[in-house]
């Protein structure tokens, strides 16, 4: 197979983990309006899709830029590389899917691409400046959430401390089209980045590219891709998030994907990569405490949180095995 062909290939791969990171990552967009039944769940993830798409016209591509080349040096990657960071990330998200674990599909990719790397050519690849920005998020995203979800929440309750429910209720069931809105929009510019830079990795790594940059084609396609995932739903991780860490109201809805819109938003401007899923999963459960510590059900949070421990590393793993795999049938790679 030609080089051309073989980065067509790989592309395609590309946008395959794309749909999946849409479909993983449904619940972090339709969860909290779902289960609070602000929307019915065909609405809900019509409503998602459409803002993961029209990210694509409004916030550049930052995180698209560290994402291919802030992290691993590119010297030392091959389209084997790439691929094989891909299948990694690949079995995670189904596998985590699987078991209803809200996980990042970002950080999943991370892993990948950064196993799949260091299986060819050893740790010099790491870019450290690159992943010590992302690591520090990957603790610093779900704190943000839970205490701004939280703050959110006092506020709430004092401004509205004289108001019976239903008159909260009703205000809030409207306010939470736009909070929902807007965390899809943070999700479509956070996680659709991603791809596009490994896209535009490929490019460049197969001289289809002269220096590395990100198309406004592959921008279109990386968004059509996570949007039409997230149409595509996954169930099994929105009952986890919207119902199995805490019983949320649309006031609650409303704060937790405020919070978590707010941060993923000021991170995509910032050039980080932040895991969606972290932060969101963190504003419920600060919701959920402001209510009474006992109301979040803290074995699933342990549960996820082992999930986010694992991801990374795992999912390097499984891709430095198929990258070593790869090697053995194709002595170029």
């Amino acid at each position: 197979m030609g080089t051309f062909w073989f980065a067509v290939v790989i592309i395609l791969v590309a946008l395959t983990f794309d749909f999946l990171n849409g479909f993983h990552d449904a619940a972090n967009s339709i969860a909290t309006v779902v289960s609070t039944r602000v929307l019915s769940p065909r609405v809900a993830v019509l409503w998602a899709a459409f803002f993961n798409f029209v990210a694509a016209f409004t916030f550049g591509t930052a995180v698209a830029q560290t994402m291919g080349r802030g992290l691993i040096d590119l010297k030392h990657v091959n389209l084997y590389v790439i691929l094989a960071g891909l299948a990694g990330a690949i079995f995670w998200d189904i596998l985590t899917w699987y078991f209803g674990l809200p996980i990042s599909s970002s950080h999943a990719l991370m892993g990948g691409y950064a196993g799949a790397a260091i299986a060819k050519a050893g740790w010099g690849v790491i870019i450290p400046g690159g992943w010590t920005k992302t690591l520090v998020f990957i603790i610093l995203s779900p704190v943000i959430g839970l205490l701004v979800g939280g703050g959110l929440m006092v506020a709430v309750y004092w401004i509205f401390r004289n108001a019976t429910p239903q008159r909260v209720d009703r205000y809030f069931r409207k306010l939470q089209l736009l909070s929902a809105a807007a965390f899809s929009l943070g999700h479509g510019t956070n996680d659709a980045q991603k791809t596009m830079g490994v896209i535009a990795g490929v490019l460049f790594t197969s001289g289809l590219l002269n220096h590395f940059f990100v198309p406004f084609w592959v921008v279109l396609m990386a968004h059509a891709a996570i949007a039409l995932g997230t149409l595509a739903g996954g169930w099994r991780i929105v009952k986890t998030m919207g119902m199995r860490i805490t019983k949320l109201r649309p006031v609650g809805g409303f704060c937790a994907e405020t919070a978590a819109a707010a941060s993923i938003l000021g991170n995509a401007l910032a050039g980080i990569p932040v895991s969606t899923t972290h932060t969101i999963a963190g504003g419920i459960m600060g919701v959920g405490s402001v209510q009474r510590y006992s109301a979040v059900h803290w074995g699933v949070a342990k549960s996820i949180l082992w999930a986010w421990i694992l991801t990374i590393p795992v999912s390097g793993l499984a891709a430095a095995l198929c990258f070593l795999g790869v090697r053995i049938f194709q002595p170029a790679a």
